[in-house]
């Protein structure tokens, strides 16, 4: 072992966030991985050992087998990213979308325990926040947050079932209005109530879009998209993964019409951007993805280069 090197223990490594850190880390000549037989993945005692030896653990594991891991855990010194749903909202974790606000960097690199943001509440987040920070969305409004994800985003159990043939090529779901991302997405975004969320699938592997509406009914005030844009502009102004496009922007658009939702597959990045009708005076803001990137592993490896102190976009790539 290099004495320099960064330990780092990946509960999980074989699902689908674990796959995709353990790849981006694998060949790092800074990054030392350890790892357990696979007859052991499962023994608790092994895995609180393995922990306890890392600097970082990883824990791409159910919420309940998280709590277990935790509780043995109790107050050991290790850095934990959890990247279930266990500790998104819990007193004591930071959560771990380092662009939330000019300060959180340093909140992040003071903090031992450490939520890793679920992928749609990163883009509602990244919206909504700065414009409830800004006045502009009154925080005791209730926004409607739109979703589509790729498949992966469901795991290994829907990645099987779109592998079939016969099977719905887009299909809105959570219509108890129930949705796990909820609490985080009313809690981070400064929201008194949750939003209305309505997420989805489509038939394709990976990539999202975040789409909310900015009506006038959740405006503290009469608002123009120009605004909107620049709130958000300047909230994110300098920042490597989070680039605003330019108001009304056509040029990422497909055939100058439609916006993809796999545009940004295999990135870290993801991109905001603001359309209007001026006439009528309805906004929308969108954010764009990938599932798997700024919006699971690649959002872990960003807090893991943080916290080490290298280049944050090490091992990331970044979208032309």
């Amino acid at each position: 072992m290099t004495s320099n090197k960064t330990r780092i223990f990946i509960d999980g490594q074989h699902g689908t966030t674990g796959l995709k850190i353990h790849e981006r880390l694998k060949d790092r000549p800074d990054i030392e991985l350890l790892e357990l037989p696979m007859a052991e993945r499962k023994d608790l005692a092994r895995r609180v050992e393995i922990a306890q030896a890392a600097d970082i653990a990883v824990l791409c594991l159910p919420d309940a087998a998280v709590k277990e891991l935790m509780a043995a855990l109790g107050d050991a010194e290790v850095c934990v990213i959890d990247a279930s749903t266990a500790h998104r909202v819990a007193d004591g974790w930071t959560y771990g979308f380092p662009e939330l606000s000019k300060d959180h960097r340093q909140k992040l690199l003071a903090s031992k325990r450490i939520s890793n943001p679920g992928c749609y509440p990163t883009g509602a987040i990244a919206i909504l926040h700065p414009l409830v920070e800004a006045g502009i969305v009154r925080a005791d409004s209730t926004p409607a947050v739109f979703g589509v994800s790729g498949y992966t985003g469901g795991g290994k159990e829907l990645i099987e079932v779109h592998k079939k043939t016969e099977v719905e090529p887009f299909g809105v779901y959570g219509l108890e209005l129930a949705h796990k991302h909820v609490p985080e997405m009313k809690k981070y975004s400064g929201l008194v109530h949750t939003p209305l969320f309505v997420p989805s699938v489509g038939h394709y592997a990976q990539g999202m879009l975040i789409m909310v509406p900015i009506t006038r009914d959740i405006t503290a005030r009469q608002v123009r998209a120009a605004e909107v844009h620049q709130v958000l502009s300047d909230h994110y102004a300098g920042e490597t993964f989070v680039p605003v496009r330019p108001l009304a922007d056509r040029k990422w658009l497909e055939r100058d019409r439609f916006l993809r939702a796999d545009r940004l597959i295999d990135t870290n990045s993801m991109e905001l951007a603001v359309y209007g009708n001026e006439a009528e005076g309805n906004i929308l803001a969108v954010a764009s993805l990938d599932n798997l990137g700024k919006g699971a592993s690649g959002a872990a490896v960003q807090v893991i280069n943080l916290k080490t102190g290298v280049d944050e976009t090490t091992g990331l790539a970044v979208a032309a």
